[in-house]
């Protein structure tokens, strides 16, 4: 989840602990998912009710499992009962910064380091310092980073505050075969691409590689005949791929050695992700500048020298898709988002969605 950091460091955007060991001896990289699990509810069973304006989302726009929260909160058109606090796409060895906001603090939590929400919860916290975090505004403490179970809550415990015409993303008669999806994609293909960036030997990445493209090709036979991963509209499933797919010719064919074909050159995902790009709500997420920043600068185990591809060319993501002919509807019987607040765009350079 969206951390940050070398493996065996804070806790970075491969899940760490602080001072933990996660390849294993035999080269295997093993993700922490010790998250903190207390949830917002509408009941408030967990001490924490849904109320509108008390909580602030805290992401970065390099994290692939807080782009996820970023997509969800749009999609759902919670932007005015749950704020939304960006950090920026690098981090020192303690935790994410907000260094895109003036003076380096955000102007609502008033911290420089999301690592303070967690201290003042948990004094001298231990585990990974992550994004997505949701922060009770009133206490400055963090609530949760159970980014998986974050997601979902925001589909079915804030619905008293979805938009009109908000699509229904964890619908109750498809949420058996949601999860199935999520679970195989997130094993193989969410994680999979950390499982082969970080492998420490051979032989744990290769059987990662295979594994991750093994997954690509079963979801490529399942997607060249229906547009969407379950039913006919977008659901939970396609956030939770996209936003690895999204990322993959950027950085994880490269980066991650994930390196058997590109995305762009995987006809039917392709054409899928290119779709989802071009849905409101998806691409007009996507930072493309942070995402390189963040793996290419703070992976220095990886990438010693912190040098930043110029590429890929972006123009082909507006490439025609033709993926409408397969039927569906994004949202359904439901509406597209409104435009992002402006405070909240993505720089133009960042994105060819102008």
């Amino acid at each position: 989840m969206g951390h940050s950091g070398a493996v065996g460091t804070w806790g970075g955007d491969v899940g760490e602990t602080t001072g933990g060991k996660y390849v294993e001896p035999g080269g295997e990289f093993t993700r922490d998912q010790r998250y903190v699990a207390t949830r917002i509810t509408a009941d408030g069973r967990d001490g924490w009710p849904v109320e509108p304006g008390r909580y602030r989302l805290v992401v970065s726009r390099a994290c692939p499992w807080a782009n996820r929260l970023i997509i969800v909160r749009r999609l759902l058109g919670l932007a005015d009962t749950i704020s939304m606090a960006v950090a920026g796409p690098t981090h020192d060895a303690r935790s994410w910064t907000f260094d895109l906001d003036p003076d380096g603090r955000d102007p609502v939590l008033g911290i420089e380091r999301l690592q303070e929400a967690y201290f003042a919860r948990f004094p001298g916290y231990e585990r990974g310092v992550t994004v997505p975090a949701l922060v009770d505004v009133p206490t400055g403490q963090v609530v949760t980073n159970d980014y998986a179970q974050m997601s979902l809550d925001l589909s079915t415990e804030w619905t008293a505050y979805h938009r009109e015409g908000a699509p229904r993303l964890y619908p109750e008669h498809l949420r058996d075969e949601i999860d199935e999806v999520n679970a195989v994609v997130f094993a193989d293909v969410n994680n999979g691409v950390y499982r082969c960036g970080f492998a420490g030997s051979q032989e744990a990445y290769e059987q990662a590689y295979h594994r991750l493209f093994d997954r690509l090709d079963w979801l490529t036979e399942r997607l060249s005949g229906q547009r969407y991963l379950v039913g006919d509209t977008v659901t939970e499933a396609d956030v939770r791929l996209f936003t690895t797919l999204v990322r993959f010719d950027a950085v994880y064919h490269g980066h991650f050695k994930c390196n058997r074909q590109k995305l762009s050159e995987m006809p039917v995902l392709w054409a899928y992700a290119r779709d989802l790009f071009t849905t409101p709500g998806f691409g007009d997420t996507i930072d493309f500048d942070h995402i390189k920043r963040h793996y290419y600068e703070v992976h220095r185990d990886i990438n010693p020298t912190g040098v930043v591809p110029a590429g890929p060319d972006l123009s082909n993501w507006l490439v025609p898709h033709h993926r409408a002919e397969l039927g569906g509807r994004p949202f359904g019987d439901g509406t597209p988002p409104p435009p992002p607040p402006p405070a909240e765009r993505v720089a133009p350079a960042s994105t060819p969605l102008r």
